[in-house]
């Protein structure tokens, strides 16, 4: 795709300073731009690459004043990180819009799709699907029955979405995920066998979604694991039944949340944090990475470790834990000391 630099300030409603009919077919960072490149400066520590560029264009702050003669035609406007972000989700647009069934698929005779579909090969619908407008399926996707999917969603290559689920709009879901596989319920007998108890909820998730590849999100034993709107999910992370998680928080990778756990909303989680079941995390809440997280959270907690301390006792904690073979030395020298003054009385 080959846009000018007057068409993509359009999209930005930007201003052009140098050639607006100079084209460009790609993107690039700034310190490795190349002709007919596109790049951006929203970082002060990269303005020395400006000058040395050699990205056709360059998006940047309109209050950015060259100090030395620049080759790269620039596009001034108010956030340039913030415009760059836009342009991409319009080049994904432009490239995502792909129309039409292709061969082979098996759609059900009761699954029913909007204007503007596209559903890859090898691909399967269930009875009574419903899909909405604009919605892009990859190659290789399973929908089972009953599951629906409202407007502009795109689930890529090879993932599976279990009967039921309700998928609300701008959702993505990517390669490998899992939607709605049974939560893990499983009642211990007398003889110490395990029986399963079947999983009859499903998964809801709500409008601007994202779920990471090879992440798994399981029904629930009962009613619905809930994923609220604007949430954020890396790849390979465990959201086991019933949990509920509000609105925008984000997750990053490999963390596991136990069953019926509930998190409150814009709450921020790093990598490999373990959460246990049936407890409540309020809002604003940040986890530090590899925290294990085993108790009720207060809104606005900031916590760290495992077990997880608040974050400033942590630190706190931190500088006794990396002294501890010092203090035990000097408590080693103060029990001599006290043994060797008891026996010289």
């Amino acid at each position: 795709m080959v846009f000018t630099a007057g068409q993509i300030a359009g999209i930005l409603e930007g201003e052009v300073e140098g050639n607006p009919e100079i084209a460009v077919h790609k993107l690039a960072k700034i310190e490795e731009g190349e002709r007919g490149s596109l790049t951006f400066l929203a970082n002060p520590k990269y303005t020395s690459f400006i000058y040395t560029t050699k990205a056709s264009v360059t998006i940047v702050n309109k209050d950015f004043i060259p100090e030395q003669d620049i080759a790269t035609t620039m596009i001034k406007v108010d956030d340039a990180y913030e415009s760059f972000s836009k342009l991409l989700e319009y080049y994904n647009q432009v490239k995502n819009n792909k129309v039409g069934v292709e061969s082979p698929v098996f759609t059900a005779d009761s699954a029913t799709y909007g204007d503007d579909f596209y559903l890859g090969a090898f691909s399967y619908l269930g009875n009574n699907v419903v899909i909405g407008n604009n919605v892009k399926i990859y190659p290789n996707v399973y929908i089972g029955d009953n599951v629906k999917i409202a407007d502009n969603v795109i689930i890529f290559a090879g993932a599976k979405v279990y009967s039921e689920t309700v998928i609300g709009e701008n959702c993505m879901i990517h390669s490998g995920a899992i939607i709605g596989a049974d939560g893990f319920g499983y009642s211990p007998n007398k003889n110490g066998e395990f029986s399963r108890v079947p999983q009859t909820g499903n998964v809801i998730l709500e409008n601007n979604v994202d779920i990471g590849a090879g992440t798994t999100i399981d029904r629930a034993t009962l009613g619905s694991t809930i994923l609220r709107k604007g949430v954020k999910l890396d790849n390979q992370i465990q959201i086991a039944h019933n949990v509920e998680i509000g609105e925008h928080t984000v997750i990053a990778a490999q963390t596991g949340i136990a069953g019926s756990t509930k998190i409150g909303k814009r709450c921020m989680i790093g990598g490999q944090v373990g959460i246990v079941g049936h407890i409540t995390i309020g809002d604003n809440v940040k986890i530090q990475a590899q925290s294990g997280i085993g108790r009720n959270i207060k809104d606005n907690e900031v916590l760290q470790g495992s077990p997880a301390l608040t974050y400033a006792d942590y630190n706190k904690s931190y500088v006794h834990f990396k002294n501890l073979p010092k203090i035990v030395k000097k408590i080693d020298k103060l029990e001599k000391k006290i043994d060797s003054d008891q026996d010289n009385r």
